[in-house]
């Protein structure tokens, strides 16, 4: 009886090895131009013909270079993915060891940033290749449950031969893209797989829920944000007369007065505080606000004043950072890294690079993955104030630290070279 590529599917659920010889007669007879069995499926076959227009190599494995374990953590650092890590694994992995599978998550851009399950299964995919910061595009890798969902923009299953690359015919990958609620950009993709006997034709309707959980996760921080942003908002809002909004980093509006409510604003590549031009304000001046900016239209008769930065570490465990400018007033509780972190930083206007601050927060300078995560997350909530490429406070904003009596009180945790230098020499930053 003749298969059609809906019973292939069907029967690779009750009986796995005959499914994989279908498809892999598929993939040979369609390879070589001939007449198949049965027509891939139009995803596939839509996939191969991709593949075989670029020159890719069906039967030569290529393996772009990994990304380096600094590289894997900065892009870490910098990805939405990293908020909604929590939803995948409760969706996905609950079941990993039992049912030999793993979830790997890559980024827009195809590489492997997470990946985690069944250590069996984690060591046959190291032999395929999939591994932390390895490049699966389609364009590099051929067809595959994580390059080919991101062209298509859907959730694609490939089972077993109807992997472009021969080396992955063992193989079966499940992914879904992974999209920015707000603008529907590619984020990213979520991804289960395993040896081909593993999988199921219903994995991929799984994939797909978890993968718009995590979607509806993104949703849920981006309001909360807004929210959070609109009442350190609220404030300056009231004080000002003109055209005014508020908006995050990547420009979504958390409040406005004084003009028609537009829901985002297009902000600079590398926004800066002080005058500018923007949609729809034009002349305006920009200034931070703890997670985001105040946008002010020329036309209003309030003078932005200078930012001051105010470094509280006087008080034992109880160390701030406050920020006063034109836009108010706001203070952050310090954690005893991010205290040691931005008191070196205030010891040295001139900036440090990331080998520099590993050096004064461990005495060794190869810890610049550590120094970069924890810099990434101090510029969550000081923003424009810190500039990197080498880390230091901006130029323009005025910075005092407040130090306690005694110079060998300094952050009495801290056991940071920098820090101890700093008590011994009674050195006082700003």
């Amino acid at each position: 009886m003749a298969l059609s590529p809906t019973d292939v599917t069907q029967l690779a659920a009750v009986d796995s090895a005959r499914a994989a010889r279908v498809l892999s007669d598929v993939r040979a007879a369609t390879l070589a131009g001939r007449r198949a069995p049965v027509a891939p499926r139009p995803v596939i076959e839509q996939s191969w013909e991709r593949m075989l227009r670029s020159g890719v190599d069906p039967d030569h494995d290529v393996r772009a270079g990994l990304l380096s374990r600094e590289e894997v953590q900065r892009r870490r650092e910098e990805t939405a993915l990293r908020h909604v890590l929590p939803v995948l694994r409760e969706g996905l992995l609950s079941v990993a060891d039992v049912a030999h599978h793993i979830m790997v998550v890559a980024d827009h851009e195809g590489r492997v940033l997470w990946r985690e399950g069944s250590p069996s299964v984690l060591r046959k995919a190291d032999g395929l290749g999939f591994e932390l910061g390895a490049d699966w595009r389609e364009s590099v890798v051929g067809t595959n449950g994580v390059g080919t969902p991101a062209v298509v923009r859907r959730p694609v299953q490939v089972f077993a031969a109807e992997h472009f690359q021969r080396s992955q015919t063992s193989w079966t990958c499940t992914g879904a893209p992974i999209t920015d609620p707000r603008d529907g950009r590619l984020i990213g993709v979520v991804d289960v797989s395993g040896p081909l006997e593993t999988m199921h034709p219903a994995t991929l309707a799984w994939v797909d829920s978890v993968a718009k959980l995590a979607e509806a996760r993104l949703r849920e921080l981006h309001t909360a944000s807004l929210e959070r942003l609109r009442a350190v908002a609220a404030p300056a809002l009231a004080r000002l007369t003109g055209r005014a909004l508020v908006v995050d980093r990547d420009g979504w509006t958390a409040a406005v007065t004084g003009m028609p409510y537009t829901h985002r604003i297009a902000l600079p590549k590398s926004p800066a505080p002080g005058r500018g031009w923007l949609p729809p304000l034009g002349p305006c001046t920009m200034e931070p606000l703890a997670g985001g900016w105040l946008l002010r239209a020329c036309d209003d008769p309030g003078v932005p004043g200078a930012t001051r930065i105010t470094l509280d570490l006087s008080e034992p465990r109880r160390w701030t950072v406050t920020v006063s400018g034109g836009a108010g007033t706001w203070r952050h509780e310090l954690s005893p890294r991010h205290a040691e972190l931005l008191c070196l930083l205030a010891m040295d206007r001139g900036g440090r690079s990331a080998a520099g601050l590993a050096e004064d927060m461990f005495g060794d300078a190869r810890r610049t993955v550590t120094v970069r995560a924890e810099m990434s997350r101090v510029r969550r909530y000081l923003g424009a104030h810190l500039e990197h490429r080498p880390y230091r406070f901006r130029e323009d904003a005025e910075v005092e630290v407040l130090l306690p009596g005694d110079p060998g009180a300094l952050l009495p945790h801290s056991t940071a070279p920098g820090i101890a230098r700093a008590r011994g020499s009674g050195h006082r930053p700003g």
